[in-house]
């Protein structure tokens, strides 16, 4: 099951994201390679297959990515309180 994800996350990505969207675009293309390179992978495959422009579809994808990452931490830390 997914993290819930809430409004603060939201806002938290979406303005890292807004600051040079191209830059930070790039800087999630290596930062996946790292983490998860099949990801990765799945989505350039994705945004060069598709008619719709590939770095809004990479930029979307890469997003959610940060968007689940997020919720994920807070979740987290959620459970490492309670205990």
């Amino acid at each position: 099951m997914l993290p819930e994800i809430d409004v603060e996350n939201y806002n938290k990505v979406l303005d890292e994201m807004l600051v040079d969207i191209g830059t930070w675009r790039k800087s999630m293309i290596h930062y996946i390679k790292d983490e998860n390179p099949e990801l990765n992978s799945a989505i350039i495959e994705l945004a060069n297959k598709t008619e719709l422009d590939p770095k809004a579809v990479a930029a979307g994808a890469y997003m959610a990515y940060r968007l689940i990452e997020e919720a994920n931490q807070a979740q987290a830390e959620i459970i490492n309180f309670e205990e």
